[in-house]
């Protein structure tokens, strides 16, 4: 995004390679591939510029995600570039997404994590690496079926062991590493055939 541009095309492309090369490369969700792979992971680039619009069209995903099947869609990624991108607002806006699953009665089958560029875990600094763990290059709110997250748990031999691993491989890579990592390194459309 240039000027205040807005280029969703972009966007998604940032998302899937935050996607493929932090969140699957360095397997920060070791659920994720699998359903990555599968092409389960429904990404929605919003161009919405309220928290209300933004609240509006994540109830809509919420729906779909409820109303398709898992073999379809498993998982949701809902970027929202254009509101929320100071990192309090965001935070708060999560009571407001809470509330919302709550009266969609989808408490208990539907959850919602939260992926921002400004993440700051509570007990942190703003500066701290292990706040790369939840940093993704916009907003993103990711939609989870209760079911599937039950399941990978189940058969991940120690998920409380992940969180820690995900600090140590962030700290191992450092800011640079990470910058490095999500680098925009496409050069564009090929000139040759």
């Amino acid at each position: 995004m240039t000027d205040g541009a807005f280029d969703p095309a972009a966007v998604e492309r940032g998302v899937r390679r935050w996607l493929e090369r932090a969140v699957i490369g360095l397997n920060l969700c070791p659920f994720a591939k699998a359903v990555h792979a599968k092409g389960q992971v429904r990404i929605v680039v919003s161009d919405a510029s309220t928290p209300q619009a933004l609240l509006a069209q994540l109830g809509e995903e919420m729906a779909l995600l409820r109303d398709t099947p898992a073999s379809d869609i498993d998982t949701t990624l809902l970027v929202h570039p254009l509101v929320l991108g100071e990192f309090l607002a965001f935070n708060d806006f999560l009571d407001e997404a809470d509330a919302l699953l709550e009266a969609m009665e989808l408490d208990g089958v539907l959850q919602v994590a939260s992926f921002h560029p400004d993440y700051q875990f509570a007990d942190s600094g703003p500066d701290d690496v292990e706040n790369l763990t939840n940093r993704a290059p916009w907003p993103i709110l990711h939609l989870l079926r209760e079911d599937s997250v039950a399941r990978a748990v189940e058969a991940f031999p120690d998920p409380d062991a992940i969180v820690q691993r995900n600090i140590e491989r962030v700290r191992a890579l450092g800011f640079d590493g990470w910058r490095r990592l999500l680098a925009d390194d496409d050069p564009g459309p090929a000139s040759g055939p």
